[in-house]
């Protein structure tokens, strides 16, 4: 059965403890770790998240990601995926993301 893009990032992210998802205020699907936004998709194309300023940097000067995309100065990231290669990036990402707020919580 073909999947598309988002599926299979949304079919891996979903199956993390306490991981939801809801349409997103600005179109596409929103991921949430309990009550927090772990990042969203924007059709098969577009993953936005957002994190520290200094690892948003630090991902955007390694050329991993892009500033975001209406957002540049925020600590929030745009990562484009162009192939099915990308994928393994992006839930990498949201990833990241999970384990800072999870780890964050348990603070």
């Amino acid at each position: 059965m073909f999947m598309s893009f988002s599926e299979m990032i949304r079919n891996e992210v979903l199956s993390w403890t306490g991981v939801s998802e809801k349409p997103h205020r600005f179109g596409g699907i929103e991921i949430n770790y309990g009550k927090k936004e772990l990042g969203h998709l924007h059709g098969d194309k577009l993953v936005d998240l957002p994190f520290p300023k200094l690892k948003r940097d630090e991902l955007v000067n390694q050329g991993l990601v892009k500033a975001h995309h209406i957002l540049p100065e925020s600590g929030w990231i745009s990562y484009y995926i162009k192939s099915e290669e990308d994928i393994p990036f992006a839930i990498e990402l949201f990833r990241m993301q999970y384990d800072r707020i999870k780890n964050n919580e348990s603070k």
